[in-house]
């Protein structure tokens, strides 16, 4: 089972490889890309969030 540090680098280069492969091909003016990549942003901060809360909660 992947670490929670794993998965927050592996879903934060999921992001930015979607940023730059929409950029590639010029699709990323298209509302719906926009709003896929910037809800997995929102998505990351909301999980990294929760990593932080969780850690400061168990000390």
């Amino acid at each position: 089972m992947p670490t929670k540090n794993t998965l927050a680098l592996l879903f934060s280069g999921l992001i930015v490889a979607g940023f730059f492969v929409s950029g590639v091909f010029d699709i990323l003016d298209y509302l719906i890309v926009k709003a896929l990549l910037f809800s997995a942003f929102a998505a990351l901060a909301f999980y990294l969030v929760l990593i932080v809360i969780k850690k400061s909660e168990s000390k």
